[in-house]
């Protein structure tokens, strides 16, 4: 049986459309607690950070979830990037799993160059997405090997 928002937010001093917006804005963006209370104090809602906590931890699971669902699918082509980089004066190695769009997939952060790790991140993150390892230029081999564009459906 779902509940209506009347419902779900009866009870509470505040209106639901101000919880949901705190709710809201605490998980669409990476603000603290206290930045939500800064951003609701500035349209004139005084509210502190634990009542947005309790608020986030009580409500937040299906605004969290939406919000997930919203976020761009990962594309078909994948790529490891390699970044030299220095924290506190020490290098370090930064391999980032990325799509061709560009979305970051996933980030692994070493103090020597270790290649195999880099791969293996890939692999568990393909393992982790449930799909098959993609090939570079995996469309154009099909249509090359079988000479029609539509066969890759069936590959």
């Amino acid at each position: 049986m779902m509940t209506s928002a009347r419902t779900r937010y009866a009870g509470y001093r505040y209106p639901a459309e101000i919880i949901g917006h705190a709710v809201w804005l605490y998980f669409r963006f990476p603000l603290g607690l206290r930045m939500v209370e800064e951003l609701l104090a500035a349209r004139g809602i005084i509210v502190s950070h634990e009542t947005v906590r309790q608020w986030a931890r009580k409500f937040g699971q299906p605004f969290a979830n939406q919000i997930r669902r919203r976020l761009p699918r990962v594309g078909d082509k994948w790529h490891l990037d390699e970044v030299v980089l220095k924290i506190a004066g020490v290098k370090h190695w930064l391999w980032r799993a990325v799509d061709q769009t560009g979305v970051v997939l996933d980030v692994l952060v070493q103090r020597r160059r270790n290649k195999h790790a880099a791969k293996r991140l890939l692999r568990k993150l393909l393992k982790r997405q449930m799909r098959p390892p993609p090939c570079h230029d995996h469309r154009q081999a099909c249509q090359l090997r079988r000479g029609k564009a539509g066969d890759h459906a069936r590959h």
